[in-house]
């Protein structure tokens, strides 16, 4: 598999591993909880990169979805490259912006989300999935970083999501109305849940026999690559059929006719499935009047439309979120917030029940409110963790979340108005947990995070006071 190479990436690639473990601090009164606690829906004021390490104890293997929303890198957005790494070059960009015409930049960019893409994947369950917001600046070498660190196996879908009607005349000859979310799984036992379907959907399953209600859902002949019979040669048969009931069968029976998987040029094709499959299967199949073969889709009472990777709604739009930042705080308070039904969407298909969802770049907050306002929706019980290092950690992204739990009466929006309920545990990052300066009687961490970091770094599991 290639393999993508920067600047200082001997340095960073196992950098996490030297991440000093620090505390997690509560904070009561930022809170809104009768009782703190580190299992409770969270957000967490600091460092990102130190902030992840710190939920290890906790939440190594927890988390069910990650979404977030990392620095585009197209120089217009002041960020800093602040990992401390033992090394003299990248000792040198400490502190410094990344511009335009910062030559390196794409070098830094990809030694700040190294580190923090291998613990976000520590973070995951097994059946986790991760979505990443990103632009043209940096898609193409994300994608090479996301198939080194996760595998090119558990690479998902490239979403585009629509942004702007007009877009934006950034580049040469063209107006950018896109941005992407790469989606990976942590491993194959990933299940998407996909949408509900709409009524016009349901009513496209217009036939029905003694199986349900059904539609026809394609050909029984491979099609698209590898369909010829030689490429599988096991799946070329004979199948027979009943050219007045449309009744299909693998035995040849008197009144059915012979018919063989065949290609547009009249060469030898093959079918979909194996003769053994086709066999406990053969209630799926329906033929046309000239021996076409079809599959029946039947409709389940749970059936659920796979989402679309070209996101197009006009609620994922940007100035959406910009209208809904608004309802909250009466300006606009922040720049580039996405909008809720973006990752609604996200969340609708690949989390459920007591899931916990995580972004570790949370910005305005927009996580939280999506899965509050989900949680509304279907009963679910999700959790949210939102880590933010500026210092509008509570002035914006914990007041955004207060104000929606609470009701914002102003709003247009019912269950804004009337709130979304829940609560949130409020903490900043602490002291680092250091065996000399423990040992010397300095930063003496609580007994609940000695134990929570002792306890996992000894057995990889999380500490049970009982």
């Amino acid at each position: 598999m290639p393999t993508l190479q920067f600047k200082g990436k001997t340095f960073v690639q196992n950098h996490h591993l030297a991440v000093k473990y620090h505390q997690l601090v509560p904070k009561k009164e930022l809170s809104l909880t009768d009782k703190i606690s580190l299992h409770d829906n969270l957000i967490i004021q600091g460092d990102n990169l130190k902030a992840l390490k710190a939920l290890l104890p906790t939440y190594a293997g927890r988390i069910k979805c990650i979404y977030i929303d990392p620095p585009y890198n197209t120089g217009n957005e002041n960020w800093v490259y602040n990992d401390n790494v033992n090394s003299p070059m990248i000792k040198d960009w400490l502190g410094k912006v990344v511009d335009k015409e910062d030559l390196t930049k794409h070098d830094k960019w990809l030694c700040m989300m190294m580190p923090r893409l291998k613990l976000l994947r520590e973070l995951l369950t097994e059946d986790g999935v991760i979505f990443i917001s990103i632009d043209d600046n940096e898609v193409h070498h994300l994608k090479f970083l996301m198939n080194e660190i996760f595998s090119e196996d558990n690479f998902v879908a490239e979403l585009i999501v629509i942004k702007s009607k007009n877009g934006i005349g950034d580049k040469k000859g063209f107006s950018t109305n896109h941005d992407y979310i790469l989606s990976y799984q942590k491993s194959e036992k990933t299940i998407f849940q996909g949408q509900e379907l709409t009524l016009d959907q349901i009513e496209e399953y217009d036939k029905s026999d003694g199986f349900g209600k059904y539609k026809i859902d394609g050909l029984f002949r491979k099609k698209g690559s590898a369909n010829k019979r030689e490429d599988r040669p096991k799946m070329f048969y004979p199948l027979y059929y009943n050219p007045i009931t449309g009744e299909v069968d693998i035995i040849s029976k008197k009144n059915l006719i012979e018919v063989f998987p065949k290609r547009e040029d009249n060469s030898d094709g093959r079918w979909t499935w194996g003769s053994d499959t086709c066999k406990e299967n053969l209630f799926r199949l329906h033929a046309g009047k000239n021996g076409t073969i079809y599959i029946k889709n039947y409709l389940k009472e749970d059936q659920r439309k796979k989402t679309k990777t070209l996101l197009d709604k006009p609620e994922y739009l940007n100035d959406r979120g910009t209208i809904e930042i608004k309802e909250i705080f009466t300006d606009k308070a922040f720049d580039t917030v996405k909008p809720i039904n973006l990752i609604k969407a996200l969340l609708e298909n690949s989390t459920s029940g007591e899931d916990i969802i995580l972004d570790s770049f949370a910005g305005s907050g927009t996580t939280a409110h999506a899965v509050l306002e989900l949680n509304k929706e279907d009963g679910g019980n999700r959790k949210f963790i939102l880590v933010e290092q500026e210092d509008y950690a509570n002035t914006i992204t914990a007041e955004r979340v207060r104000r929606v739990i609470k009701g914002v009466k102003t709003a247009k929006n019912e269950n804004l108005k009337n709130g979304l309920g829940g609560t949130f545990s409020y903490f900043e990052l602490g002291p680092t947990i250091e065996m000399e300066s423990i040992l010397q009687g300095k930063n003496l961490p609580s007994y609940e995070e000695f134990a929570r970091y002792i306890f996992y770094t000894a057995t990889g599991e999380e500490f049970n006071e009982k």
